[in-house]
């Protein structure tokens, strides 16, 4: 039982950050993002009773991963199998990308498991699934625009993602400005968590996140850019202002993000709409409209290591199926 399935990676316009259960993976805030098309995860699962353990092979290299193991038990509990499993990923997000690669990976993983199960799960129990590798994975089993809903229900039955396309997507472009590939000093799980424990602005982020996705909802209803724009670069900021409040302090700001904050301001202070936002990292997304994606990434060339234009990316698909 074999089969391939292809998710894109997203970027999220009202942030996750912070989980109500670190278990279960389950957000604090409901949260929009925007899949997007250039980078991608290509997986191929095989079910395989005669093999003696699970095997993962990354870019053609054998991997030993933790989260990946867990994951594969985690399949095998939801579809009443005990057959190991042979994985084998193609990673089409460069480090260099700036984008985190755990979202497709863990899309295409679920999706990809479940149909070499040979299975016929809706993508609500993919999105479901997939929660469980990594948050903004059950983002990625969609295209497009995408809520994860955060959910009431204490078994986090409730919190999967859900479509939200609109033709607004069509108009728009992401631009990536890379600031740095090096791995970051605290990462997002680590910072979540220290967030979530110590920062006095976690409560307000909370209720904040969750005015601005209703505000963002409306936005790009009414295919309003300019205030897609402004509540995402205002999420973004919020996001961050509560790391500043943690105990201890940390940052993911470093002094080239602050410039191309700063040169993407410019770029509206001379008529091109372009707003900014980061996620727990360094890197800084852009949005703009596609009329004008080459003269916001002219603007950030001389600033970043590498920029990237990207646009609208589709839901996640197998692509063969064998059984």
């Amino acid at each position: 039982m074999r089969a391939t399935a292809i998710a894109h990676t997203n970027v999220a316009l009202i942030k996750y950050w912070g989980k109500r259960d670190e278990h279960l993976i389950l957000p604090a805030n409901s949260s929009l993002s925007f899949t997007v098309d250039k980078f991608y995860t290509k997986t191929t699962v095989e079910w395989d009773g005669n093999l003696a353990q699970d095997t993962f092979i990354l870019n053609n290299e054998h991997k030993t991963d933790a989260k990946v193991a867990r994951f594969i038990d985690k399949m095998r509990e939801e579809f009443g199998i005990s057959a190991k499993a042979k994985i084998t990923s193609e990673n089409h997000v460069p480090t260099a990308a700036g984008l985190a690669s755990s979202a497709s990976a863990f899309a295409a993983l679920a999706l990809a498991g479940s149909s070499a199960a040979g299975r016929k799960d809706t993508k609500e129990y993919i999105s479901r699934l997939a929660r469980f590798g990594s948050g903004s994975a059950s983002r990625s089993v969609f295209g497009d625009f995408v809520i994860w809903e955060k959910g009431e229900l204490a078994d986090g039955s409730d919190s999967f993602a859900v479509p939200f396309t609109n033709k607004l997507c069509d108009k728009m472009s992401l631009v990536v400005a890379v600031v740095s590939d090096k791995e970051k000093k605290v990462s997002s799980r680590d910072g979540m968590r220290l967030t979530v424990e110590t920062s006095p602005f976690f409560e307000k982020w909370v209720s904040a996140a969750e005015t601005d996705l209703e505000e963002m909802k409306q936005a790009i209803l009414d295919e309003n850019f300019i205030k897609v724009g402004e509540i995402t670069e205002r999420n973004g900021m919020k996001m961050h202002a509560t790391t500043l409040g943690a105990e201890p302090p940390f940052t993911y700001f470093q002094p080239k993000s602050l410039e191309i904050m700063d040169a993407v301001r410019e770029l509206r202070e001379n008529g091109i709409p372009a707003y900014f936002t980061m996620d727990a990292g360094p890197n800084v997304k852009v949005i703009c409209e596609r009329e004008n994606e080459n003269i916001v990434a002219d603007k950030l060339s001389g600033l970043a290591k590498n920029v990237l234009i990207c646009h609208a990316g589709k839901e996640a698909s197998v692509v063969s199926d064998e059984k």
